[in-house]
């Protein structure tokens, strides 16, 4: 039995740490990805997976990490968690700064990874029988909201790039997913997001029952993954039942409003 191994990025927290918990629990051989060594180390002793530090908006960096991870071993899946959104301002208001960071993480991070692992996946495909690369984007892809704007664009690029990968690797058995989460409550995203507000942050959540949490993400990225090899989930959206829409959240306990 092949022992498939995964390299996770955004690993040192939220949905990345999740999902290196989750396939090592599986029983896949992860390596844990992100800038911050600390939280890393401390995943890979819980964990039993390997962690490599390096930021992935820094191009020697990140052939550094291919380097490091063509010498380790294979690797049979690329899970791109990496990214994040900066800022709620209009685009008349809007800090270039912030934009061109969710640019770098979100997208141009992608495509350096890709561009890195995908000889790495093709080997792993061409000897264990398919490979994935699965990217991790938003609702915010599909559907734009007023002070969104930055985050919209870089997650629509993120998702472009995912689909025109997909049809550049017609006829390999690399399958491409992507997973659009909507409102998920981890510690940091928000947080991040309103500049370490976290009053305002806590305010996105309130009241809403059982938004998604890192954990329910890393389930669906495993299924993915564990799928059958000729089963390609090209694209899946996820909310929590009181999210119908981006824009349409319901606030208070969920209940039917009459059997009658």
């Amino acid at each position: 039995m092949v022992i498939r191994r995964a390299v996770v990025t955004g690993a040192s927290s939220g949905i990345g740490a999740a999902t290196v918990r989750t396939l090592r629990g599986r029983g896949w051989d992860v390596v844990g990805v992100a800038r911050r060594e600390d939280r890393l180390t401390a995943l890979a002793e819980e964990t039993g997976a390997s962690a490599i530090a390096c930021d992935l908006t820094d191009g020697a960096a990140v052939d550094a990490l291919v380097a490091e991870l063509e010498k380790s071993g294979p690797v049979h899946a690329l899970v791109q968690v990496a990214g994040g959104a900066r800022g709620t301002d209009r685009v008349e208001d809007a800090s270039i700064d912030d934009w061109q960071w969710m640019f770098d993480a979100n997208v141009l991070a992608s495509q350096r990874l890709v561009a890195g692992l995908l000889p790495l996946l093709r080997r792993a495909a061409a000897s264990d029988g398919h490979a994935d690369a699965i990217f991790i984007t938003s609702t915010a892809a599909q559907t734009p909201y007023a002070g969104g704007a930055g985050y919209n664009a870089a997650k629509a690029a993120e998702s472009m790039l995912a689909k025109v990968l997909r049809q550049e690797l017609n006829g390999e058995p690399i399958r491409v997913v992507e997973i659009a989460p909507g409102l998920v409550h981890t510690e940091e995203f928000t947080l991040n997001r309103l500049g370490g507000d976290t009053v305002a942050a806590e305010a996105v959540y309130s009241g809403v029952e059982a938004p998604l949490v890192a954990e329910d993400v890393a389930d669906v990225i495993a299924y993915a993954l564990e799928s059958p090899a000729h089963v390609n989930l090209d694209q899946i959206t996820m909310r929590p039942v009181a999210q119908s829409a981006q824009h349409l959240l319901a606030r208070g306990p969920l209940r039917v409003r009459s059997i009658d």
